[in-house]
Order: structure tokens, then sequence, then C-alpha cells
């Protein structure tokens, strides 16, 4: 995923939780969307930081002799500059990327 191109903001932003929810009709419903779409965004997020971190770690450390490293400080300051994941969900709600379905709605459908 492409962190620098989401729309979202950077600070918190009030939003009309009765206006977000006009398409699922529930705003439990709704904010349960986000909330997962949210920890999916935090775990590639954590994947991602992760995996360039682990390109600085050397074997030998301990912790008398962790020294700090300008890369990692880098990358560690890009990634709290990042918008949090809520607020990127919460943008992908509003413009419609976000794919969801209920199951138990799905099912009262289903007739036999």
């Amino acid at each position: 995923m492409d962190y620098k191109r989401t729309n979202a903001p950077l600070n918190t932003v009030t939003r009309d939780v009765i206006k977000l929810s006009e398409d699922t009709g529930n705003v439990y419903e709704t904010v349960c969307i986000i909330a997962k779409r949210a920890n999916q965004i935090a775990v590639e997020m954590k994947k991602d930081l992760e995996k360039k971190l682990q390109e600085f770690a050397s074997m030998n450390d301990n912790l008398e002799e962790v020294s700090e490293n300008r890369e990692q400080i880098e990358i560690s300051r890009y990634y709290e500059k990042l918008p949090k994941p809520v607020l990127i969900a919460t943008q992908e709600y509003i413009e419609g990327k976000i794919k969801y379905r209920n199951p138990s709605k799905e099912k009262d459908k289903i007739e036999f």
C-alpha cells in the first residue's frame, strides 16, 4: 500500500457518523467496517516498518551497546508522520474503496 498517496488528513477530523452510516443503515456496522479495515492497515504498516528496520539490525547488539542509527531514526519519523490507520480507513470508506459484506443480511435474502 502506498501511504504517501492517501487523501487522509494527518490530524483527527470530526465526522458525522450518521451521515457515514447511510450506506449500511447502521452506525455500529459502519464503525465496525472502518475499525476492521484500520486493523488491516495497521498490521500492514507494522510489517513494512519492521521489514525496513530489519535491514539495520545487527546480531551483536545488547542492551549496553545499542547505538542510534540515523537511517533507523529517519524511517521511524517517516512512519510517525503518516496518517493514523483509522484516518486512512475512514477516508477509504468515504471514497468507496472498501468492499464489505454482511453474511447475516445475505442469509436473510436466501430463500428456499
